[in-house]
């Protein structure tokens, strides 16, 4: 594989084949770096675990805790008002969802709007609230006019809590086929101009939203970026097909078009799907992108129908309906057979693009994760032209998250910032 290792500090267990490796206590913006080649059993989660679709009482009871440990897709939320929330939950029923958690978000929202002038801090810290609230109403798609009404109230709360940020936050409107594409876009204070910038695009239910709150981590860094939906997601203009990476270039394009961008120092970030759309750009934008960062990408075997019938219907890792919201994002999709004669078209082993000239490469995942196969990152590791650089915990899930020890805000500061900077140095003289 051409992998080769970058970073040698850390504050954390390195292992490299697997072998711990002791490392130092100084931490700049270098990195650890976790080099494995050590495959554990693909039956590392029980295969006793019944592939079914969680019931609400089993989806309450895993949602409140993942709020209480800080897990996916409750981070950021607080497991009182997760409580509260369900109190007025009693079935899947999509509506009854949205309804619950927009009645304890619409306080927070409500309150904000009151205080904004006598306290502001509060007044964001309930819109905050608010947002992740609203946003988990619509969670993990907006599939019915409750949950699309929680998602619009998300936005109007992000949007109001974005009010508070310094540097701005600027909304953009990329034309694109009769459509447009909306992006957020922060660029740092007293950076000499032009600035790098950071393409970020969201995973299946995650949004825009939230990498703009991660990605403002960078900002000290001289770095700009600009987040978006990816295909199917959110505000997109378009749902995911084989040639919908064709948005993402209208991104680059305007991106391109910005005076205040530097246009030969931009990359991108993606999370689980965004990583597909991200490595998938790593290729066909080469020469246009400085490098590209993936979380858990899909590559080959996570679009073959086995793997979508044995691995992704009812799985657990996921809290409920992953299924379901994957139909919601591809063009022309409606039910579980299109889907599976669908997905193998997005391959890029079908689409013949491994192996063709591409960006450097970040690679992020975990060896247990259930919803995308680690021998898809191995793939795309042994590939390419240029070597990757990687980050594969062996005790970790999806994204490479690990409950305790890597939750999503310590990979993201400390393993994606640091490449991202890294990767944007301007070119040595």
């Amino acid at each position: 594989m051409a992998v080769r290792p970058l970073f040698q500090d850390a504050q954390s267990l390195v292992v490299i084949r697997g072998r711990a490796v002791k490392p130092v206590t100084h931490f700049s913006f270098a990195i650890l770096l976790l080099v494995l080649f050590t495959f554990l059993p693909a039956n590392a989660f029980s295969q006793a675990e019944e592939h079914r679709e969680r019931n609400i009482d089993e989806i309450k009871t895993e949602a409140v805790h993942r709020a209480e440990v800080g897990q996916y897709p409750l981070i950021g939320l607080d497991p009182n008002d997760v409580k509260e929330a369900f109190e007025t939950i009693h079935s899947k029923d999509k509506d009854e969802w949205a309804a619950g958690f927009m009645r304890v978000a619409d306080r927070y929202f409500n309150e904000a709007k009151t205080i904004e002038k006598s306290d502001p801090k509060k007044a964001d810290a309930d819109y905050i609230r608010a947002w992740r609230l609203y946003s988990f109403g619509r969670w993990p798609v907006p599939a019915s006019p409750g949950k699309q009404r929680s998602y619009e109230k998300a936005l109007e709360a992000f949007l109001a809590h974005a009010r508070f940020y310094d540097p701005p936050l600027e909304v953009v409107h990329i034309p694109f086929e009769g459509k447009e594409i909306v992006g957020y876009l922060r660029l740092p204070k007293n950076a000499k101009r032009p600035v790098p910038l950071v393409i970020a695009v969201n995973g299946l239910d995650s949004r825009k939203e939230d990498l703009t709150e991660s990605f403002s981590a960078i900002l000290p860094f001289g770095i700009g970026y600009l987040a978006v939906d990816g295909p199917g997601t959110g505000q997109a203009p378009i749902k995911v097909s084989p040639t919908a990476d064709r948005m993402l270039s209208k991104v680059i394009d305007y991106a391109q078009s910005r005076p205040e961008i530097d246009k030969d120092r931009i990359s991108m970030h993606g999370v689980s799907w965004g990583a597909y759309w991200a490595t998938k750009m790593a290729i066909v934008e080469h020469a246009r992108l400085r490098g590209c960062s993936a979380q858990s990408p899909p590559v080959d075997k996570f679009f073959q129908k086995d793997f979508l019938m044995n691995s992704l219907m009812g799985n657990r890792e996921y809290l409920f309906d992953q299924a379901a919201a994957l139909m919601s994002i591809m063009e022309g999709v409606h039910n579980l057979e299109e889907m599976g004669a669908f997905m193998p078209r997005l391959s890029l082993v079908n689409e013949e693009l491994l192996g063709k000239p591409m960006s450097p490469m970040l690679i992020l995942a975990g060896v247990l994760d259930t919803q995308v196969p680690i021998d898809d990152e191995y793939l795309l590791l042994s590939k390419g032209d240029v070597p990757k650089d990687a980050w594969i915990n062996p005790h970790g899930g999806h994204l490479g998250r690990q409950v305790g020890v890597w939750p999503d805000p310590r990979i993201f500061k400390q393993v994606i910032i640091p490449w991202q900077v890294k990767t944007l140095e301007p070119p040595a003289n």
